[in-house]
């Protein structure tokens, strides 16, 4: 994590340095582009403006979420009988970790988003 003066807040993305930093900004829109798929960095506008690529970047995360959250609840019962329950368990043990990794990143591009916004994380006591 990058010293600074201030406070970062948990969950904040440790590739992105605080506001305030040097380059924070360019760091919080490459973070934010590896949250979406390619084709957005192809566009050009996002990169122009940050707040909309947070965006963009939380709700193709949040679709993502929901996708794998849909595919978790129907994953035994669509595969009974197809395959070999130790590779249902696998496929069960991917889709969790997957969520898991999904809901850590979109914290994180919450967090960037609320900063770019103008937003102040201060340590609740």
């Amino acid at each position: 994590m990058y010293e600074y003066g201030g406070f970062v807040p948990p969950g904040w993305p440790t590739r992105v340095p605080p506001p305030g930093v040097d380059g924070w900004e360019r760091a919080a829109v490459a973070f934010l582009l590896e949250c979406c798929p390619p084709v957005l960095s192809e566009a050009g506008l996002p990169r122009r403006y940050p707040v909309v690529l947070a965006h963009l970047a939380m709700g193709y995360l949040d679709g993502q979420r929901a996708t794998s959250v849909d595919l978790l609840a129907g994953l035994r019962a669509g595969l009974a009988g197809q395959v070999e329950p130790d590779v249902v368990a696998a496929a069960v043990d991917a889709l969790q970790l997957m969520e898991a990794r999904l809901t850590r990143v979109r914290r994180e591009a919450g967090l960037v988003a609320g900063a770019l916004r103008g937003e102040v994380y201060r340590p609740r006591l």
